[in-house]
């Protein structure tokens, strides 16, 4: 026994932890505060959606900002919990579905960021044709149409690759069997915008789609919003890889900060089985 003593190699003290608390709770209110951000995020989604009429919501389904909203709170909500009760617990299964969750989301965000850059084409094509999409239902959900006004105004742009795609829109389709008060016009957002203007002039898009480019231009933006997209994504490159960045760091420590936890856990169970075994010793 003094030999075990001295040389180190005997059971340590049922108060020994190879579980470190810094490490436990890091990551306990490191979960907690994502878990009640999509708490929030749900809850805006979820009132957002009950807002809106039946009718509008199943016609714009595909393209409700709304439900996005809702898809990512319940997701970041389920991976967070899983966090935060394995951590709290100390729950190897949980922890480790957390850890694998956030890992399956990382890959996904690096594998689309890789290809939307290779196929960067492929990607222009299905952004016209979600841009085209919202442009059809443009009326039917007002937060898509808040969102498209926004993303006009910014970008200074209006359309998808001209003006004149908000023919697709039922209300400014600018064929001569369109009954609409709204025939041949384009939204507000579309309008050049004047500083000294107080109050803005809604009508200021009336019979645009019925003038040539040039004419328009006095009046309205022409150019589409896809080219001046992709301009803004190519001049803001080191933009868009600080927020790729900021949102991959949390993912990352969240999962080495759950392998950590994981494998002193581990410890700790083999520790446990350990002084077992030395306490049924009759020489321990």
């Amino acid at each position: 026994m003094a030999r075990r003593a001295a040389g180190g190699a005997g059971p340590r003290g049922d108060d020994f932890s190879f579980v470190s608390p810094v490490v436990k709770y890091v990551l306990f209110f490191f979960n907690m505060l994502f878990w009640m951000i999509s708490m929030v995020m749900v809850a805006v989604g979820v009132y957002a959606r009950l807002l809106k009429h039946a009718e509008a919501a199943m016609a714009c389904l595909a393209v409700d900002p709304t439900i996005l909203l809702v898809v990512v709170g319940v997701l970041t909500f389920l991976i967070t919990f899983c966090g935060c009760v394995g951590s709290l617990r100390e729950n190897i299964c949980l922890l480790q579905a957390f850890s694998v969750c956030l890992t399956v989301v990382f890959l996904l965000q690096l594998a689309a960021g890789v290809l939307g850059f290779v196929f960067s084409d492929k990607a222009r094509g299905k952004v016209s044709e979600i841009i085209n999409g919202a442009i059809v239902h443009y009326r039917d959900d007002l937060d898509l149409q808040n969102l498209i006004d926004f993303g006009q105004k910014e970008f200074s742009c209006c359309g998808g690759v001209s003006y004149k795609d908000w023919s697709q829109n039922m209300y400014f389709n600018c064929t001569a069997t369109n009954p609409s008060r709204e025939r041949c016009s384009v939204p507000f957002s579309c309008c050049l915008r004047d500083a000294d203007e107080a109050v803005i002039n809604t009508m200021c898009g009336q019979g645009m789609q019925a003038m040539s480019y040039l004419e328009a231009s006095a009046f309205i933006y022409t150019n589409g919003c896809i080219d001046k997209l992709v301009n803004w994504i190519h001049s803001n490159l080191f933009l868009l890889g600080g927020i790729a960045l900021g949102l991959a760091v949390p993912q990352l420590v969240g999962i080495l900060l759950a392998q950590i936890l994981i494998n002193q856990i581990r410890d700790q169970i083999k520790l446990q089985l350990y002084n077992q075994q030395h306490r049924a010793d009759p020489w321990y």
